[in-house]
């Protein structure tokens, strides 16, 4: 018979004739007891040595591809006779796996593509701001120290070092609570928020959020099979009478809420408490970049006010020092740690104890305290910027939402505008822009309004990105300008 191979390389000659021969055989072009050419012959065809040939052969009659039949040559195996032609349809996916097959991931990068000269980037520290000399310091340091902590099982909650100068942290800068023995160190927030989901909710669930709210929580809620039902948010903040009474978790960010960015009152934390308790429902408060406030009086963590017990309280470095550092931290009740600490040792162990150490090192001699002041002062000049901008000649399009903490600022669109032509003018303009529209439970006809995250963009960019911003809004809505 006639077989055509070929070598797209002389890198692993037998690994690719092993390849096509048994490719051809599961597409049906060789069936069970075709015989297989002479070794000497398809040496010839191919442009191999013999051997090759025959150390292929004998690959494939190991795993039952081909029969060797003394005195008459290599054949087909029979038993491959009633294989399908062709690949076999692919399984269906169980309700589960579609679920994360189908999940939103609304701040994942596609691969390869480019940032624009200009982003406001929500959430994203500036980099070249990072202490570098000081957080290489407390990583030798971790390094020169790694012997002695070689032979010693992790704890899964954490380092204890750590877990005692979060504590300490917290207590400071938060008025937070907490003993290191109510404390976990997690890969980030977000780990955080998947400990919880595992812990409290069950496909069916009903989880609570505010919409709009934060959309990586929500998508994990609902690849969890969770029910997850809008609460809206006035300037208070979450308006607890519109929260559904079966909830088994509320998912809240209070203290700056994400992404509209009010506190939210202390009435409303306490009738927040006080609802949770009745219903014994379980709260998960993110805490997430409260660290940095303009104005206005600190308000009090909900797990600060908490006296039953029903908050799970997250928070992270990666706004105070960069996101790729992935480390986070929950304080749980006392009653709930024993179940966190065995979901956290199943899914991952441990936290990578290098970085905890060095942590732990960077907290404790000030460093962390020292960088926040330091990035306050330059995050109250890019907030001042903007705002000026916003207020200014960017006001008939845009209408900034009053808030008083962390690193982004966002603006209500007066004007009705397609998200996908604003977004699209602007790249063209070298401008990277953040709509609102997903944090929304159920996404707006058009554009809901901006994002500016000012935790990245330098200074002296802020104005050059505002004008293109200006530009793209007067083409797309030049009414909007015109003197009434």
């Amino acid at each position: 018979m006639e077989l055509h191979l070929t070598l797209d390389s002389r890198r692993d000659v037998t690994g690719q004739l092993v390849h096509q021969i048994r490719a051809a055989i599961q597409a049906g072009r060789l069936r069970g007891g075709d015989r297989m050419p002479p070794s000497r012959l398809l040496a010839q065809q191919v442009g191999v040595a013999r051997k090759t040939v025959t150390t292929v052969y004998e690959r494939l009659a190991a795993d039952g591809w081909l029969e060797s039949r003394v005195g008459d040559g290599t054949y087909v195996g029979t038993g491959l006779a009633d294989k399908p032609k062709g690949l076999a349809p692919a399984p269906a996916l169980p309700a589960q796996a579609l679920r994360w097959r189908d999940a939103q991931t609304p701040f994942l990068q596609p691969p390869g593509e480019g940032t624009p000269r200009f982003a406001f980037q929500p959430g994203q520290s500036d980099p070249t701001r990072f202490p570098l000399a000081e957080w290489s310091r407390c990583v030798r340091a971790a390094l020169a120290d790694a012997p002695r902590h070689m032979t010693t099982l992790a704890d899964p909650a954490g380092d204890p070092e750590l877990r005692a100068a979060i504590a300490r942290h917290v207590a400071y800068t938060r008025g937070v609570m907490s003993t290191p023995d109510m404390l976990m160190v997690t890969a980030g927030a977000q780990q955080g928020i998947d400990l919880a989901v595992r812990l409290l909710v069950a496909p069916g669930s009903v989880v609570a959020m505010e919409d709009p709210g934060y959309p990586m929580a929500r998508a994990l809620f609902q690849a969890a099979g969770a029910r997850v039902v809008p609460v809206p948010v006035d300037g208070e903040g979450l308006v607890v009478d519109a929260l559904p009474p079966e909830a088994a978790l509320v998912y809240v960010t209070p203290s700056h809420q994400s992404p509209l960015g009010m506190s939210m009152s202390l009435a409303r934390r306490l009738a927040l408490l006080d609802w949770a308790a009745r219903r014994e429902t379980l709260i998960v408060e993110d805490d997430y970049d409260s660290e940095f406030r303009y104005g206005g009086h600190p308000v009090d963590a909900l797990q600060t006010l908490d006296r039953h017990e029903r908050v799970i309280y997250l928070g992270t470095f990666s706004k105070t020092l960069t996101a790729n550092l992935r480390c986070g931290y929950l304080i749980a009740p006392p009653w709930l740690m024993p179940a966190l600490r065995k979901i956290k040792h199943l899914v991952d162990w441990h936290t990578v104890t290098l970085t905890q150490r060095a942590l732990a090192t960077f907290l404790r001699e000030g460093h962390l305290l020292r960088h926040i002041r330091r990035s306050q002062q330059r995050h109250a000049q890019r907030r001042s910027r903007l705002l000026s901008r916003l207020h200014g000649d960017l006001l008939p399009w845009l209408e900034p939402v009053p808030c008083h903490v962390g690193f982004h600022q966002a603006a209500r669109l007066r004007v009705p505008i397609r998200t996908e032509e604003l977004l699209g003018l602007a790249r063209r303009l070298d401008l990277a822009l953040a709509p609102l529209d997903p944090f929304f439970a159920a996404p707006p006809a058009h554009c809901a309004g901006l994002l500016f995250g000012f935790g990245a963009i330098d200074l002296l960019d802020i104005d050059p990105a505002l004008d293109r911003l200006a530009t793209v809004l007067s083409e797309l809505a030049p009414a909007a300008a015109a003197p009434r």
